[in-house]
């Protein structure tokens, strides 16, 4: 596994850790997925793991408020 595709793939949580924060979100198990680099070379996962409901409904909320066609 090339560094480059660990600095990749920790760059890709990293921003997403961010979006979700700024939208009221925290993923508790966001992470990167280290297993998935014995698998395949030049092949990254960023996990976002598990989160409780509350953190969902507000996943999905904040996914509803940025969708330009929102459905209930």
């Amino acid at each position: 596994m090339s560094d480059e595709v660990l600095k990749e793939a920790e760059a890709a949580r990293a921003e997403l850790d961010a979006a979700l924060t700024a939208v009221g979100v925290t993923l508790p198990s966001l992470g990167v997925d280290l297993i998935a680099y014995t698998g395949q070379p030049g092949f990254a996962l960023v996990e976002l793991g598990r989160c409780n409901v509350s953190t969902a409904r507000a996943l999905a909320a904040a996914l509803r408020r940025s969708s330009p066609c929102t459905t209930s």
